[in-house]
């Protein structure tokens, strides 16, 4: 009788609690390192316009205080014109489109500030009839005391250009009907200010006095001018940058 032979059965070894530290790393969540954060494009954008902006505002606030200071300490006026005297010596419109004329212009210019000087550059002279020119001077270069009055002169001449016809129809008719012409006077140089050691930039001013009523001359006799009624407005024109304001 053969024997059989039983594979034994696998023995299996004991099984043991987990220890403390076992159930604590169990329980712990796997630490995953995070990316780092990424600068918002729009956030550098916004601070650097708030730098900009607190940059101006610092900016204006120094201007508008220099500003302050300076008008208190020097009170600054604008200087002042009148037309003295306007004389036509000779007067032509012959032609359809050309216009001669010759006329002595006397100017008087006030500086009303005590420690202000005004130096002008040459100055551009015009006869204006209805906004068209009739004739040009230029005067000299010249230095504007304080609390002084200057008298200017000018031998203003017909340019040599011709006159729109239309201009030239309009004074045929004026002369016609009564014997003085209205014509204006435009003055536009550039002025410095001086107080002392300090000098201000060139700012272009612009002097238009009108209600000139000239009467035409007879003969080889000049004619005056009515200027009683004349009003000179001063303006200013300050140039930022690329902007003229005035």
């Amino acid at each position: 009788m053969t024997d059989r032979v039983h594979p034994s059965a696998k023995t299996t070894k004991p099984t043991f609690p987990p220890t403390k530290s076992q159930l604590a790393g169990a329980n712990r969540p796997t630490y995953r390192p995070q990316p780092p954060r990424r600068r918002s494009s729009r956030g550098c954008a916004s601070t650097l316009c708030c730098y900009l902006l607190l940059i101006l505002l610092f900016l204006l606030l120094l201007i508008g205080g220099a500003g302050t200071v300076f008008y208190f300490l020097y009170h600054p006026q604008r200087p002042s014109f009148s037309v003295t005297s306007l004389k036509l010596s000779y007067f032509n419109l012959t032609s359809p489109s050309t216009f001669k004329a010759k006329f002595d212009l006397t100017l008087s210019t006030t500086n009303p500030n005590d420690k202000i000087l005004f130096s002008y550059d040459p100055t551009s002279v015009s006869l204006l009839y209805a906004d068209a020119t009739l004739a040009t001077a230029t005067i000299p270069s010249f230095l504007h005391h304080q609390r002084n009055t200057t008298v200017l002169e000018a031998y203003v001449t017909s340019t040599e250009e011709e006159v729109q016809t239309d201009t030239v129809t309009e004074l045929k008719r004026s002369t016609k009907s009564k014997s003085e012409v209205a014509l204006k006077v435009k003055l536009e140089t550039k002025v410095e200010a001086q107080m002392g050691v300090l000098r201000t930039p060139g700012v272009g001013i612009t002097v238009l006095c009108d209600n000139i009523a000239v009467t035409l001359p007879d003969g080889e006799k000049p004619a005056s001018a009515s200027v009683e009624n004349t009003a000179c407005e001063v303006d200013v024109r300050f140039k930022v940058w690329k902007w003229t304001v005035g």
